[in-house]
C-alpha cells in the first residue's frame, strides 16, 4: 500500500510564491503517475499538475500553465510543485495524489484514475 505525505503549504499574499513536496513510498511499479489535485470551499476537485515518472511528461491545467512547475526527484520518490505568481483563485486544499500502475498510458488530470492521495496541504493566498 503506497502512502503520500505532503508538505510546504501555507499563508502567502497575491504575487507570491509556494513549494510543495509529495515524498511516496511503497510504489508497485517504478512507473507511476504523480501529482497535484486541488479543493477549494464548495467546489469540486479539480487537477492541477501531474507527471509522469517514467519519462517526465507533465500535464498542467490551463489556468495553472506558466506559473506553476511539477518536477521530482527520482531517488527520493518525491514530486514538487513549484507554485510562483499566486492569486486569491489559487486558495485551496491541495492534494498530492497518485496513479499506480497507470491505467491510460498518460497521466491525465483526472480524479478518478488516481488510486493513492495524501492528506492534503493548505495554501491560502491573501489578495
Amino acid at each position: 500500500q503506497a502512502q503520500l505525505v505532503e508538505s510546504g503549504g501555507g499563508s502567502v499574499q497575491a504575487g507570491g510564491s509556494l513549494r510543495l513536496s509529495c515524498a511516496a513510498s511503497r510504489f508497485t511499479y517504478s512507473r507511476v503517475c504523480m501529482g497535484w489535485f486541488r479543493q477549494a470551499p464548495g467546489k469540486k476537485r479539480e487537477g492541477v499538475a501531474v507527471i509522469d515518472t517514467g519519462d517526465g511528461r507533465t500535464t498542467y491545467r490551463d489556468s495553472v500553465k506558466g506559473r506553476f512547475t511539477i518536477s521530482q526527484d527520482n531517488a527520493e520518490n518525491t514530486v514538487f510543485l513549484q507554485m510562483n505568481s499566486l492569486t486569491p483563485e489559487d486558495t485551496a486544499m491541495y492534494y498530492c495524489a497518485a496513479q499506480d500502475p497507470i491505467v491510460a498510458g498518460y497521466c491525465y488530470l483526472l480524479e478518478g484514475q488516481y488510486n493513492y492521495w495524501g492528506q492534503g496541504t493548505q495554501v491560502t493566498v491573501s489578495s
